[in-house]
């Protein structure tokens, strides 16, 4: 199960368990069920979690502010869960959409996504993140040059053991419909084209691990995972640092809704699924289906 990293989705408040209506059987939790959730996820063997924050409408604004302010519930969520569980791996995700009142990865001025003026913000809110005790830190932003500019910032402030997990290729795709659902995040007008890559683009991807790399990542990452198997292979040939890849929200859902529905084995398909993933390269796997994994591994191979 050290090949798995759990997503999970938090909210503001307590007592707050609210269903994502696109991914079945996933939720955003207030903290207090956080910590229920990792609890029970330990229990199977799962000690890695990335957490994404759900943040208020009232909260954004267009530069993304309240990603390091000290009154961030995130930040502080992230305080509480590491004081509780010490010895858990939390990753973060570092991006403006979550706190864009524009839900853009970056600042967005005049209709474009400026990439030098949203490194500032991003520097500040993986500074926050460091300081509230995050492990690794996941760029997933797609700016030019955001892992060197962190990675210095970092260094500067003494964070020299925090981890950069790069989304070094991350595709513009439609798998990610029901991750938007899930943190209210898509973008209020256009789409992410300028700054995801291109689908039917590989040779790009080669070029972006290899400047992550140099700038200093500690682990490279394909998303989606699925449809990218050739990527997540190619990386793996390419580069001696962990290959991650994001089984991501499309992809788990269309197995839920076609098991649903009678036209797939659920347990198989997402066995099946999971190891193409290990077989194609990945070191790590980011998956909304590894509480399943985890139990269907404690019913099969019991201690």
């Amino acid at each position: 199960m050290s090949d798995f990293i759990y997503p999970i989705f938090l909210v503001d408040g307590a007592g707050k368990k609210i269903e994502i209506n696109s991914m079945p059987g996933i939720y955003r939790l207030s903290i207090e069920l956080v910590f229920k959730e990792i609890e029970d996820c330990r229990r199977l063997g799962i000690e890695s979690f990335v957490i994404f924050p759900a943040i208020e409408e009232s909260l954004k604004d267009p530069l993304g502010k309240y990603s390091y302010s000290d009154k961030n519930f995130y930040l502080r969520a992230i305080r509480e869960i590491k004081s509780r569980f010490p010895d858990i791996c939390i990753v973060t995700d570092v991006a403006l959409d979550p706190y864009s009142s524009d839900g853009h990865d970056g600042i967005v001025k005049n209709g474009k996504v400026l990439n030098d003026e949203t490194l500032d913000v991003l520097a500040k809110m993986s500074l926050a993140q460091a300081e509230a005790g995050a492990d690794i830190l996941g760029p997933s932003d797609m700016m030019d040059g955001r892992v060197g500019y962190i990675r210095r910032e970092l260094d500067a402030k003494g964070f020299t053991s925090v981890s950069i997990m790069s989304y070094s290729a991350k595709y513009a795709s439609s798998f990610y419909g029901p991750f938007r659902d899930a943190l209210d995040s898509a973008p209020k007008s256009g789409d992410k084209k300028s700054y995801q890559m291109d689908p039917a683009n590989s040779r790009e991807a080669l070029l972006e691990a290899e400047l992550d790399v140099l700038e200093g990542a500690d682990f490279l990452m394909v998303k989606p995972a699925l449809a990218y198997l050739d990527i997540i292979y190619r990386l793996k040939e390419k580069f001696q640092i962990p290959i991650v890849c994001y089984n991501v929200s499309g992809e788990y859902s269309m197995i839920k809704a076609a098991s649903k529905l009678g036209f797939l084995d659920e347990k198989a398909i997402m066995k099946e699924t999971l190891l193409s993933m290990k077989r194609a390269g990945s070191d790590i796997i980011i998956t909304y289906f590894a509480k399943s994994f985890g139990e269907i591994m404690k019913n099969e191979f019991p201690s």
